[in-house]
């Protein structure tokens, strides 16, 4: 029985098998192109972001991307590269001054975080012409992801597994033990810079994705599922690789099945996947109590 689509999705359309129908159109095989960079690059940013503790630094960057986008549409250059210029900059400012500034490093986040905020704002309304539409970015649309966008993406996600895997062992000191790190020789404080700038591309990389108000859901919770079966730094990353992939994929799928927003799919489906893991292992452990008693 032929069925029809509208609203979200695109325009309407007769379908015989809708689901088999979606590979046919460039823009889901660009979708789940992005899915599986988007997991590779959370993936392992994001083991690093939970083990160091520093979610709440994250936020604070991807929030403050947004005054890149703004600048980016008031200069007429694209807003992603005003993003990721902006973040960057951004980032590195808060681990300079979180080492060596006597302020509150949670003050100087929410500083940042508001002030990114306010200048995207204020050029978005001085751009002349009509107001842009910055619903992709704030909530994502991997949708309107483009072949360049998925380049971008795999550049990104080279250079991060080079990093990890030239510098494993001294990412490894960093994450969990910063005066250890220093004890055994590891330049922390350059190494520190390259992470963090690492992460404010990351961020910026996938609002096309997730969006801005969503990124750092995508690089906290695979992390927090990995977690559940796994205390192995190299495992969870894996893990995370894993879970942030069949989020993205099967959000993709339940956004079509629904007509709704795919980046808010993907997290609600990643905190699904999350419940389910937790579930399991709870159950698990009654299993393992009653058989003990």
């Amino acid at each position: 029985m032929a069925i029809y689509r509208t609203g979200y999705w695109g325009s309407t359309r007769k379908q015989e098998n809708p689901m088999l129908e979606l590979f046919q159109y460039d823009f889901f095989i660009n979708a789940l192109l992005a899915s599986v960079f988007t997991a590779v690059t959370c993936g392992i940013i994001g083991t690093y972001i939970v083990s160091r503790r520093i979610v709440f630094i994250s936020g604070g960057i991807s929030h403050a991307s947004f005054g890149g986008v703004g600048i980016g549409y008031y200069l007429g250059i694209s807003p992603i590269l005003g993003a990721a210029v902006f973040s960057v900059l951004v980032a590195l400012g808060i681990e300079a001054f979180s080492q060596k500034s006597e302020m509150r490093e949670d003050s100087l986040i929410g500083m940042m975080w508001s002030f990114g905020m306010a200048v995207g704002i204020i050029f978005v309304f001085l751009t002349p012409g009509y107001a842009a539409n910055l619903m992709s970015y704030l909530f994502g649309d991997i949708l309107t992801v483009t072949r360049m966008d998925i380049w971008v993406m795999v550049g990104l996600a080279v250079v991060i597994i080079l990093v990890f895997s030239l510098l494993f062992k001294e990412i490894l000191f960093l994450s969990f033990d910063r005066e250890y790190a220093e004890t055994q020789g590891v330049p922390v404080s350059a190494i520190g810079y390259l992470l963090i700038s690492l992460v404010a591309l990351t961020i910026v990389i996938n609002i096309r994705v997730i969006g801005i108000i969503l990124v750092i859901s995508m690089l906290t919770i695979p992390q927090a599922a990995a977690n559940l079966v796994s205390q192995d730094f190299r495992h969870i990353i894996f893990y995370s690789i894993g879970f942030a992939f069949l989020s993205s994929v099967c959000g993709l799928f339940f956004s079509y099945a629904l007509n709704i927003p795919s980046g808010a799919a993907i997290i609600f489906f990643s905190i699904i996947l999350f419940g389910i893991l937790k579930g399991i292992i709870f159950l698990q452990a009654k299993i393992k109590i009653s058989r003990a008693s």
